[in-house]
């Protein structure tokens, strides 16, 4: 796995759930979401990695490809 290395966010995809270089990240907008570092926690809800907003857990579940589960 590829942890950004010093600055206070890293990427992750949407589809796997593993963390990406920042590279594929920022070349991947649809498909990774950027994560800072020791954020806190949302209860499980769903966020869309395309616009970075909450959704339902209907539309997540609908949707794995370009949403993740937070935690």
């Amino acid at each position: 796995m590829a942890k950004g290395k010093g600055g206070g966010s890293s990427f992750r995809s949407a589809i796997s759930g593993r963390f990406v270089t920042t590279k594929h990240g920022l070349a991947s907008p649809r498909t990774t979401v950027r994560e800072a570092k020791g954020g806190g926690s949302t209860g499980g809800t769903y966020r869309s990695a395309i616009s970075g907003r909450f959704v339902t857990t209907k539309h997540g579940k609908a949707n794995p490809r370009t949403t993740i589960k937070d935690s």
